[in-house]
């Protein structure tokens, strides 16, 4: 037992654990115990902050107030722990070398876009790193993207290779100075060095940046080194040289991001409210979804045919000084052909994109894992993130009871992660993409291999999809020496939503997305389950349809339309459908095939249901991206048009939900002229409508009053908004995602939460 002396003097070990490395913590520190006149030491280990403190009683309760209270910006301290101590007499206080032995329990910051202060040197001629294209210091910068291992010092950062000059070293060693112990601290005489590239390789004369912006000038696409990978980029306002970055890159119609300057221009061309600007100027520095204007400075190729552009602000100073040279928006996008990983070493980006890029824009300073740009939108008054990658990753999700084991969860096989459990600790990864390729696959693997080294994380269980021909499925099975369990994916989905909003059910949970692997074998896809973290029971689904031609029907909606409308309408659907007619060549030969059940699942996929109606409206037969059919629809809905079609619920268990009857309504106001766009949004308002009642009828039987909303359609703006107002109204509790997104990228969440439950019973087994 520790008394306090009588001088008053005391001291108390400390320990920070959370982001606190790399974030200047260790400056705060000292500077906060030299303003208070207090002596001791703090260092780095592997477990995060240790400091010894000593001095005035008072003044050392003072240090510990101000040490949560005054963290630096990009601090996130999850736990302090205080243990008195005996004095020892120390006098001054000083940062000591850090030690990386022991169980590492220390969190890397995300990478966090150019702060105000380095912002303000960039611009100032009299600074000496005036217009230096890689400013930082401890408040901002390059982090995740460029740490090989902890603890988070140079030497362990793709900044090993550049040794600080004399005056950098001398800030670095100031206590005084805001680039005292940053990590990646540089100048124009020791930093990486920016040069402007052909498609060969070849290095071209002049001003990197100001050659850079006069290409995009003249129409020309370039190819950008970022933080986590290369972009792709052209002038926004350009028809000529977006049309022309769309056929290089094999990229038909889906949506490019475009980077503006500030705030102001941002919202000359989306709507902007206060939570908008705040995903904007925050240090994540996403890609926002906003609701676009008319802006004419935006060429019709960016984003053809959508209500909504995905804007960001520059979070590189490569990005603030191109913008400022060029003077106006740029496309940015990521540094790939379509379906393939964003590139992010520089040999392998100029293999793959010298047939896309005219220039590339390069340094020399190696990134170490590739991350690509995160996605956000505001919804209710808060962000939702649809993409969780630069500037999140690898923030942990926190679960509640910590993990028994470390966990590995594979993902999906589209929009995959992976997450890796510690503890409380769930680390997502950065966004992998769909694992179709040898190049995805072999990130996939490598990102894992990165995140156990870099965590300190040795799974013992391993959690993975049902569906047995998921690469991730297969990558766990083929895993020795650890426990598998198996995940049925809506289960995940729900679960991943429990996980996000911090509880462990039961709730019922509404899956809604493309297509699942179900636990009796079919495609599952439209989904009502009871569930919890441990188990579900499937209390309700969409009748199921044929799937005409399997993954045929995805990718050519008017397939779905077809079995649909068969359904509605007993084999004989009305006349003058434009559906039926502009398929007229292969209609019946893809009914027959549907109907005998060959190579034509079954299936209660609801965004099966979306494709079906975008087809009955003539808005999507053929789709050239995951989802498009249904993002067409979406769009062309009339949010004023409150009125509603009305689909029949089974009584039974499991409820049945007669999708079919939707399609009909749809297609029945399509022959007699209403307007596209009052029919799509009355389809919006009626699968709305079912959801709440089918949900009604299961909180009468189950009890359970609280609703999990997760799933890929729940993407959708219109309908989740509606159904989110019609479940309050009925007094419902309803939980949606905001920082796991509602798509397949939030799996594995789903799944580490779910394998982390079972672990915990006595017994375990598969839901």
């Amino acid at each position: 037992m520790h008394t306090e002396p009588l001088d008053g003097r005391i001291r108390r070990d400390v320990r920070v654990e959370g982001v606190v490395q790399g974030v200047g913590f260790r400056p705060f520190v000292y500077g906060l115990a030299t303003r208070l006149g207090l002596a001791g030491r703090v260092g780095n280990d592997a477990g995060g902050v240790f400091v010894e403190i000593e001095g005035a009683s008072a003044d050392v309760h003072a240090f510990l107030a101000a040490l949560e209270r005054d963290a630096p910006p990009l601090a996130e301290i999850e736990r302090v722990t205080v243990r008195a101590g005996e004095p020892g007499g120390a006098g001054g206080f000083t940062i000591v070398d850090s030690d990386g032995s022991g169980p590492r329990r220390a969190l890397v910051s995300p990478d966090g876009a150019t702060c105000g202060d380095c912002l303000a040197e960039l611009a100032d001629p009299a600074d000496r790193r005036f217009g230096y294209p890689f400013i930082n210091c401890t408040n901002c910068g390059p982090r995740f993207t460029i740490v090989r291992d902890v603890p988070y010092d140079r030497p362990n950062t793709t900044m090993a290779a550049f040794p600080m000059c004399p005056a950098c070293a001398a800030e670095y060693g100031d206590p005084a100075d805001r680039r005292f112990h940053a990590q990646p601290i540089s100048c124009w005489d020791c930093g990486p060095r920016l040069r402007l590239v052909d498609a060969h390789g070849a290095e071209l004369p002049g001003d990197p940046v100001r050659e850079a912006a006069a290409l995009l000038r003249g129409s020309g696409v370039l190819a950008i080194k970022g933080l986590g990978g290369y972009h792709l980029a052209v002038r926004a306002d350009d028809e000529a040289a977006a049309s022309t970055l769309r056929a290089r890159k094999h990229r038909e119609d889906k949506p490019f991001a475009v980077m503006v300057p500030d705030v102001e221009t941002a919202a000359a061309l989306c709507e902007v409210d206060e939570t908008a600007a705040a995903s904007l100027t925050g240090r994540a520095r996403p890609i926002v979804l906003l609701p676009r204007r008319d802006a004419p400075s935006v060429a019709p190729s960016v984003a053809p045919g959508n209500r909504r552009l995905g804007l960001m602000l520059p979070y590189t100073p490569v990005h603030l000084l191109l913008l400022a040279e060029l003077a106006v928006p740029i496309v940015l996008t990521s540094g790939n052909v379509s379906d393939e990983p964003i590139a992010y070493d520089d040999a392998d980006a100029l293999g793959r994109l010298s047939g896309i890029a005219d220039a590339f824009l390069v340094h020399d300073r190696p990134i170490h894992i590739r991350t690509d740009d995160s996605v956000v939108r505001p919804f209710l008054g808060g962000e939702s993130v649809l993409r969780r990658s630069r500037g999140h990753v690898p923030d942990p999700v926190r679960l509640g009871p910590p993990a028994r084991r470390p966990i590995l969860a594979c993902g999906a096989e589209l929009k995959n992660t992976f997450c890796l459990v510690k503890g409380r600790h769930a680390f997502v990864s950065h966004h992998i993409g769909d694992l179709e390729n040898y190049e995805t696959m072999r990130s996939f693997v490598t990102g894992i291999d990165h995140f156990t080294k870099l965590f300190d994380v040795r799974p013992e269980l391993v959690a993975h999809d049902l569906h047995p021909e998921y690469l991730s499925t297969k990558h766990a099975l083929a895993m020795t020496g650890v426990e598998l369990t198996g995940v049925q994916h809506h289960h995940a989905h729900i679960a991943s939503c429990l996980a996000d909003n911090g509880e462990a059910g039961p709730v019922l949970g509404v899956a809604f997305d493309g297509l699942g692997y179900g636990a009796d074998g079919t495609i599952w896809g439209g989904e009502f389950l009871l569930a919890d973290l441990v188990s579900f029971e499937r209390l309700g689904h969409l009748a199921p349809v044929p799937m005409p031609g399997g993954t045929a029907a995805i990718r050519q909606p008017w397939r779905m339309a077809a079995a649909y409308l068969d359904a509605a309408y007993g084999g004989r659907p009305p006349q003058g459908l434009d559906v039926v007619r502009r398929n007229q060549a292969t209609w019946a030969d893809v009914l027959t095939i549907g109907r005998a059940g060959l190579n034509s699942p079954a299936t209660s996929s609801a965004g099966r249901l979306f494709d079906a109606v975008s087809a009955v409206l003539g808005l999507r037969d053929t789709i050239t991206y995951e989802g498009q059919a249904a993002v067409d629809l979406e769009q062309r809905a009339d949010p004023a048009e409150r009125g509603a079609y009305r689909a029949a619920i089974s009584g039974g268990r499991p409820l049945l939900v007669a999708g079919a009857d939707l399609v009909r309504a749809a297609a029945e106001d399509v022959l007699a002229g209403v307007e596209p766009g009052v029919v799509a949004a009355r389809f919006h308002n009626g699968t709305a409508d079912v959801i709440v009642r089918t949900c009604e009828i299961l909180r009468d039987s189950s009890g359970v009053s609280a609703v999990a909303l997760s799933g890929g359609v729940f993407q959708n703006l219109l309908l989740l908004g509606r159904t989110v107002g019609g479940l309050n109204a009925s007094g419902f509790r309803v939980l949606t995602h905001v920082r796991v997104p509602p798509n397949d990228g939030g799996i594995s969440v789903g799944q580490a939460a779910v394998a982390a439950a079972r672990d915990r019973l006595p017994a375990t087994g598969d839901g």
